[in-house]
């Protein structure tokens, strides 16, 4: 891959939307003395030749993600970990990652008829502080939330400055017609969750996700509803998370909604939330699915990481990606909690291609 695709690659993903970042992926022999050699709970731990990738290259690999101010990196092929470095057991803020986390929990509850994505915003009884919702607004679908499409542009809790200033008018976007990556959207599939099923968001996500994967340092008392009432009576659902149950979750999908034997997230489901509905950014082929971040077959994405594939970020430095075709699942964390943290910039892109291009062969 040329410097030159490489910058313009970078220059997309981590300039043009910061909420897409494909940064990391990432990893190497594990050299991390708290990751076991084995697991008894659905994950192993290998060496990298185990699986196709070259200790030698990934180690030059961990070197540039050391300098590249990371703070833990992990891979897994096929559920088979050969890269864990770095705080790999620490709790950081999620920040968007937050997202596919809920979608998986709408995947439960949406298979057991428990919430219909059919159902419009008026139907459910939802509404926002002054300015309240136009009756038009009130058409909008669950389904038109996850796929951020609402077309309700009201002030959201957890917005950036990049995002508010990105906003469209209000009323200026039929729902359903004009994709926009909206706070409001998400904050409100939370509220709607809770309502229509009884369930805490943290507790649901423990109890059908997190348990039952052996998710090690996740604890719902990390996380938290982020409350900004004057812009919006809709709370955030802030997660903290480790890189390892991070991997998990996204092993979790790469397997197809199975943890050793039983079936978690429908499959059916995976299919659908990871299915292109927008068109995020024509250059690339990006698009955005139910909370989830996909780039197709075919797209320059696929082409340059070897696969099509889905992921999601927060704040434009941590990722999970998971590449089915490959079996790769990658996770990238960064100290967000430091106040002087800095943002790697092209380093997540450039690392996520020497990663690719350590696999041995390819």
């Amino acid at each position: 891959m040329r410097n030159d695709q490489i910058r313009r690659m970078a220059a997309y993903a981590y300039g043009l939307l910061p909420f897409v970042v494909l940064a990391g992926l990432v990893p190497a022999c594990s050299d991390n003395p708290e990751s076991p050699e084995t697991s008894s709970d659905g994950l192993e731990y290998v060496t990298p030749e185990d699986v196709g990738w070259s200790s030698q290259e990934l180690e030059e690999a961990r070197l540039f993600a050391e300098q590249s101010g990371y703070a833990a990196v992990m891979a897994a092929y096929d559920g088979k970990v050969f890269f864990s470095w770095g705080e790999v057991t620490r709790n950081f803020w999620c920040h968007s990652i937050r997202k596919p986390f809920l979608s998986a929990l709408y995947g439960i509850h949406v298979t057991r008829g428990e919430i219909d994505l059919n159902a419009t915003l008026q139907e459910l009884g939802v509404d926002d502080i002054p300015p309240s919702l136009t009756s038009e607004e009130k058409q909008a679908t669950v389904r038109e939330l996850l796929q951020s499409r609402s077309g309700v542009y009201h002030e959201a809790a957890a917005e950036d400055d990049t995002m508010i200033a990105l906003r469209p008018e209000r009323g200026s976007h039929p729902h359903g017609t004009f994709f926009y990556y909206n706070n409001w959207d998400f904050n409100v599939a939370g509220t709607i969750f809770r309502q229509e099923t009884g369930l805490d968001i943290f507790e649901a996500f423990k109890s059908e996700i997190g348990d039952p994967i052996g998710m090690e340092d996740f604890n719902t008392s990390d996380c938290s509803y982020q409350y900004e009432l004057q812009k919006s009576e809709h709370p955030a659902y802030p997660f903290r998370m480790s890189a390892r149950d991070m991997l998990r979750f996204g092993v979790l999908y790469q397997r197809n909604g199975i943890w050793m034997g039983e079936q978690l997230i429908p499959p059916a489901w995976i299919t659908e939330s990871t299915t292109f509905s927008s068109l995020v950014d024509s250059a690339s082929g990006v698009g955005y699915g139910y909370m989830w971040r996909v780039f197709p077959p075919g797209s320059q994405f696929a082409q340059m990481m070897g696969s099509w594939g889905y992921y999601h970020t927060g704040v434009g430095v941590h990722v999970l990606v998971v590449l089915p075709d490959q079996k790769l699942v990658l996770v990238e964390r960064l100290d967000t909690d430091n106040p002087g943290w800095v943002d790697p910039g092209e380093a997540g892109m450039q690392l996520g291609l020497m990663i690719i291009n350590a696999r041995s062969g390819g």
